[in-house]
């Protein structure tokens, strides 16, 4: 799953230089298949201008080695920023660090498993130490 995130995520730039600037600012992919591509937009209004240039964008990702043949998009606004200082975040329960913990055990790549560890927090003890 990791491996194809981040496949995605370096194909996206590639596919969407076919694009006028002000249009690729505004979509993102979102997957590939081998009959469609799909794109995420912002607003309706990209989805009608990203529709126009479904033909440089599979000619793209013909280029690129992929087959698929149809243009998806679909509108996804995004998520509303949470103003700073507005809340406190909740700590991770123990079950949820012991749980980020086990997924850190159980993958191959250092740096995600870095990331895990470190939301987990330190590790558990027996003693309180405080």
């Amino acid at each position: 799953m990791v491996e194809r995130a981040r496949w995605l995520g370096e194909l996206d730039p590639v596919l969407r230089q076919s694009l006028p600037a002000t249009l690729a600012d505004q979509c993102k992919l979102a997957n590939v298949d081998d009959k469609n591509l799909v794109f995420l937009v912002s607003a309706p209004v990209w989805k009608a201008r990203l529709r126009l240039h479904a033909d440089a964008l599979l000619d793209a990702a013909a280029a690129a080695g992929l087959k698929a043949r149809t243009l998806v998009v679909k509108v996804a606004p995004p998520e509303p920023a949470i103003p700073a200082g507005t809340g406190q975040s909740k700590p991770l329960s123990e079950a949820v660090r012991d749980s980020l913990r086990a997924t850190a055990q159980s993958v191959s790549d250092p740096g995600l498993r870095a990331q895990l560890l470190r939301l987990a927090g330190k590790p558990r003890s027996t003693t309180d130490g405080a």
